[in-house]
């Protein structure tokens, strides 16, 4: 079989841990930064009543907790996720997140393109791993 394609090895322990807002620690596992066009892959760690604003993504995403609890909105409804469940979110609608819990809330984000883009209420535009 021949098609060109490069073996591409990503070593996650080489990304380290970004301080995105108080309290929360971001890690991109995979993103345009490291080859990928259609999907962002990072990780988040949230302190307790710490996690993400009301923001929205042109396109879909997966958040997907790994271990505690998060109180999340989407629109006008909540939920609350533990480790093991998902939320999926439609492209361009309001969303967002916080630790529900006493210890550290620890969840993956996958979105539909190489480079992560929100916006939040306010409008202001929030890229991060562009190429």
């Amino acid at each position: 079989m021949t098609g060109g394609a490069v073996l591409q090895i990503i070593e996650h322990s080489v990304h380290p841990r970004e301080e995105w807002r108080p309290g929360v620690l971001t890690r991109m596992r995979a993103s345009a930064m490291t080859g990928m066009k259609h999907v962002c892959i990072f990780e988040q760690w949230c302190d307790p009543k710490n996690g993400a604003p009301t923001h929205k993504h042109p396109v879909e995403e997966l958040l997907t907790v790994l271990d505690g609890e998060a109180e999340v909105w989407l629109e006008a409804q909540s939920a609350r996720l533990k480790g093991g469940q998902s939320l999926r979110v439609p492209a361009n609608t309001w969303h967002g997140f916080t630790n529900a819990g006493e210890a550290t809330l620890h969840l993956e984000a996958v979105l539909g393109s190489g480079f992560f883009e929100a916006i939040l209420e306010d409008q202001r535009v929030v890229p991060r791993w562009v190429s």
